[in-house]
């Protein structure tokens, strides 16, 4: 199967983006057991933070003159959506990949939670994600297909436009405990709701040095320029850019019809003479 070997998107760099990047997706996780009640404070009812995720591949064509079981570079990895660290919410990440790779399961203990191999062929990857004790004790399990090649089989490969293949998905976790929103309630990574009437927040922990958080992060990631952008402001152009172009089908749908009822007419007119 697979043999192992351990600028911004514009004009002709622009990646090959293969597969739908849905941005509706919502995973919410099952409320932790109360055996740690003592350590991690109440649980907060009817609240939920939401961490915005994003995971996928990137995978490089390496050329003509690469092996033709190492024809291509690839990371598949989980990232904040807006390249946050995740660090704080994630602990370890798993990466199971198919079983012809030497040490297929592999595991990433710390931020940037990703994973670079070369090979030939395409795969489905499982990645769980394993939360810190007060996050939630249950871990969550994606699937991610890699893809190396274009989805257009009529597009030429380049060594130096990348398949990009990505998801959005947000993880909800439900009634957290105080400590976990104490913790995370300034992290640039995390979404907090509004509050319910008459909750306040408890004091926030001072957050760790900067520099060392900065490491987890991918916003200088070697691969950042290829990243899709999933921030809301993008989104809105998006749907704004196809409500034009629904817009433009309709009215050129009503001009067909109007051509077509005059025609009809003008036929029917004939036809009585």
């Amino acid at each position: 199967m697979t043999n192992s070997s351990s600028s911004k998107k514009h004009g002709q760099d622009q990646p090959e983006l293969s597969g739908p990047t849905p941005k509706s997706q919502r995973t919410k996780m099952g409320k932790s057991e109360d055996n740690d009640k003592k350590n991690l404070g109440k649980k907060l009812k009817d609240v939920e933070i939401s961490v915005p995720i994003v995971y996928g591949n990137i995978a490089f064509w390496l050329g003509k003159k690469a092996s033709e079981y190492q024809s291509h570079k690839w990371t598949v990895y989980v990232r904040g959506a807006t390249n946050e660290d995740l660090g704080a919410i994630v602990k370890r990440v798993v990466f199971q990949l198919h079983s012809s790779f030497n040490n297929p399961t592999r595991v990433v203990e710390s931020p940037p939670f990703e994973l670079s191999e070369a090979g030939w062929g395409e795969f489905e990857v499982a990645i769980t994600l394993y939360f810190h004790s007060d996050v939630c004790d249950k871990p969550l399990n994606l699937y991610h297909q890699l893809k190396l090649y274009p989805e257009d089989e009529n597009s030429s490969m380049s060594t130096k436009k990348p398949v990009v293949v990505e998801f959005y998905d947000e993880i909800v976790f439900p009634d957290p405990s105080e400590a976990f929103l104490a913790r995370v309630q300034s992290h640039p990574a995390v979404n907090l709701p509004r509050l319910p009437a008459g909750l306040t927040l408890p004091p926030p922990i001072p957050v760790e040095d900067a520099s060392k958080r900065r490491k987890g992060d991918t916003k200088d990631h070697s691969l950042n320029q290829w990243f899709t952008n999933f921030s809301e402001a993008d989104e809105l152009l998006q749907l704004a850019a196809a409500r034009q172009q629904v817009q433009a089908h309709i009215a050129k749908l009503r001009r067909q019809i109007n051509l077509i009822d005059g025609q009809h007419q003008q036929f029917k007119s004939s036809s009585d003479q």
